[in-house]
């Protein structure tokens, strides 16, 4: 499956909920998702009767459009929550949640997910002071996160810092503002998620 490139608010309308795939939009009155509340397509406002399998299928199209995931690497994900000890629906998030793109992005260092993901890929940050461009690399706890010394003074790190004050970081993170930077103090427990999913409907959709 190719990297989705049509309108992000359309994946918001077709799950019938808020994504934050568009960063600030999505707290205006410009968002789509409240403007047209009604999945896209010309057969979008028909109310249809799911199934079971598509209701699994729902969940899981959600949490992959929520962080930004493709199929085959949601799949490698839940291979590795099934290995885990623990709740594998919780161990799932908790992978999702420890993407470095993921991480900056909870930090308040991007307005969303996919321009987390291109501040990473463009090598603005650091792991515990080396340089990584790889917006899946999973963070473990301990790790400290940083804006790169020579990124600090760009434009677009200016207009975001402005507003990262007021964000407020999970709990399972810690942000100094000063050297901005965040140290990643445990794993994402289950409340630190604010994705309306429900996690064991995918469990069963992939235990089938």
């Amino acid at each position: 499956m190719a990297r989705y490139t049509d309108a992000s608010c359309r994946l918001c309308r077709r799950e019938a909920q808020k994504l934050f795939l568009k960063g600030e939009r999505c707290y205006t009155k410009k968002c789509s998702a409240e403007k047209r509340a009604y999945a896209p397509g010309q057969h979008g406002q028909q109310r249809k009767k799911q199934s079971e399998y598509g209701l699994q299928l729902r969940e899981k199209q959600k949490a992959k459009r929520f962080y930004g995931v493709l199929e085959r690497q949601f799949g490698s994900y839940f291979d590795m929550a099934v290995k885990r000890r623990g709740v594998t629906g919780t161990n799932l998030l908790q992978i999702l949640e420890s993407r470095l793109d993921n991480v900056v992005y909870r930090l308040g260092l991007a307005s969303s997910r996919a321009e987390a993901r291109q501040l990473v890929r463009h090598a603005h940050f650091t792991v515990n002071g080396q340089k990584v461009n790889i917006p899946s690399y999973l963070v473990k706890p301990g790790d400290v996160v940083a804006l790169r010394q020579k990124s600090r003074s760009i434009d677009k790190f200016k207009s975001i810092l402005e507003i990262t004050g007021s964000k407020i970081v999970p709990a399972w993170l810690e942000f100094d503002y000063d050297n901005l930077s965040g140290r990643v103090v445990s794993l994402a427990a289950r409340e630190d998620v604010d994705v309306q999913v429900s996690e064991h409907l995918i469990v069963e959709l992939y235990s089938k």
